[in-house]
């Protein structure tokens, strides 16, 4: 699996290309962005074709070498919550394979980013403070909302989940 950073994101990581990568994975690439809540390091994944949202925060120098591993469970445990049925659960689990990260971005998922980071902030300015946050229902409700892709409207949650259904049926 392939995530493409932004260049303040790729500074944090370990490993990350400069060179652009493919993505060998049918469950398809991601993009990531690094911003601040409270003087806390969140991170905000999009699926490139489904725009589907995933949300950590609270990141630490430390955990940043963890990243693909709290993000591949992040990933598992929202579709989970999504009903998606275990058979394909497991095949997703399989079909991601280690992640890579590069530093190639894509403008227009970059735009549903910055416009998805402004959901996710008004659906945190709720708490006192961001780490009280639970990454899966705030990555539940960012994916609840339309988005558009192209002039094209659609859910990110049916939208991956008829991705999933279709790569694993």
């Amino acid at each position: 699996m392939l995530i493409h950073c932004t260049k303040k994101l790729a500074a944090k990581l370990p490993g990350v290309s400069h060179t652009p990568l493919e993505d060998n994975t049918p469950v398809g690439s991601w993009h990531a962005n690094i911003f601040t809540v409270d003087r806390r390091n969140c991170v905000l994944f999009i699926h490139d074709k489904t725009r589907y949202t995933l949300f950590l925060a609270g990141l630490t120098k430390p955990t940043f070498t963890q990243l693909d591993r709290l993000f591949k469970r992040l990933f598992l445990d929202s579709l989970v919550m999504l009903g998606i049925e275990k058979k394909i659960l497991s095949q997703v689990a399989l079909a991601m394979g280690p992640i890579q990260y590069d530093a190639a971005t894509n403008r227009s998922v970059l735009a549903t980013a910055n416009i998805t980071k402004q959901d996710a902030l008004d659906y945190i300015y709720r708490y006192e403070n961001v780490l009280q946050v639970n990454p899966l229902l705030i990555s539940h409700h960012l994916n609840g909302r339309p988005v558009t892709i192209h002039q094209q409207l659609l859910f990110p949650n049916e939208a991956i989940t008829a991705h999933l259904h279709a790569l694993f049926r």
